[in-house]
Formats: C-alpha cells, sequence, structure tokens
C-alpha cells in the first residue's frame, strides 16, 4: 500500500492533518498520544520529506455570484507543449493543469469571474500557438471533490 512507508503515528497524525489542517500540535498530540513537541517534529520531518505539501483554504467558487468553474481538454502539437504549458501556467483564471496520457494531452481547471472572463479564455486558449483541439465543460455542480490524498 503507499502508506507501508510510514509508521501508524505518522499515519494518525495524517488522518486528523486531512480531517482538520487546523488541529493545534497540542490538539493532535492528545488524540495520538505523544507531546506537542513531538508531534511539531514529526509534521516537520513530514513537510520536509514533501509527504505534506501545503495547508490551505478551499474555496468554492459556485457559492460565490457569477463565478464559472470550467474543465479543458487541450491537444497541442508536442513540439510546442511545453510553450502552450507555460502560457496556460501564467494565467490566473487557470486553476490546475495536468498532462494526460497521449501525445499533446492537457486535462485543465479554470475559474472565471463571469461567462465574458471564461468566453475570453476559451478565444485566448483557441488563439494559443500549438494549440490543435479545445473542448470544454462548464461544471453545473460540485458532487464530490476531494483534495489529495484520502487516508
Amino acid at each position: 500500500m503507499y502508506l507501508d512507508l510510514l509508521d501508524a503515528l505518522d499515519r494518525s497524525i495524517l488522518t486528523l492533518l486531512v480531517e482538520n489542517a487546523r488541529y493545534s500540535y497540542s490538539e493532535i498530540g492528545e488524540k495520538v498520544g505523544i507531546s506537542r513537541v513531538a508531534v511539531k517534529a514529526r509534521i516537520d520531518a513530514l513537510e520536509k520529506k514533501g509527504i505534506i505539501e501545503e495547508y490551505t483554504t478551499v474555496i468554492n467558487p459556485q457559492r460565490i455570484s457569477g463565478a464559472v468553474s470550467c474543465y479543458f481538454e487541450i491537444e497541442a502539437a508536442p513540439a510546442r507543449l511545453q510553450e502552450v504549458i507555460g502560457r496556460l501556467n501564467a494565467n490566473e483564471t487557470i486553476t490546475q493543469i495536468y498532462r494526460m496520457t497521449g501525445e499533446g494531452s492537457l486535462h485543465v481547471h479554470a475559474v472565471a469571474s463571469s461567462q465574458d472572463e471564461l468566453e475570453s479564455l476559451l478565444r485566448e486558449i483557441d488563439a494559443l500557438p500549438g494549440v490543435q483541439r479545445v473542448s470544454s465543460r462548464v461544471i453545473l455542480e460540485r458532487i464530490k471533490d476531494v483534495k489529495g490524498l484520502r487516508l
């Protein structure tokens, strides 16, 4: 299993952080039976190893008036793929970029402030040198959205 390299204590700490990343070291220590100093040392080690990448606040764009969330499937010429990725990465409306199987295949998520901004983004993507095909899907409702690995 993917957690085999972690001991039971680290797995317990990670499970608690996934449940609520705002738990204090003291709260975690009480739940797993070690001191807050030991919890901090273990969390620091997990961060240093890259197991814990970040702590963040997730904002639901559908709860913000006018926000439009959309997924794009983009086919780019292999010779221009890195250029396309760079241009997409620089756009603040785009929140996620994944390289998928298949030559030049990208899966991209964007959250636009309005339908007009989304249309402008689509025109911008269509015009990127090397983009061969774009398909888009607007999200109507977020039903389940798991972030990262669930333990």
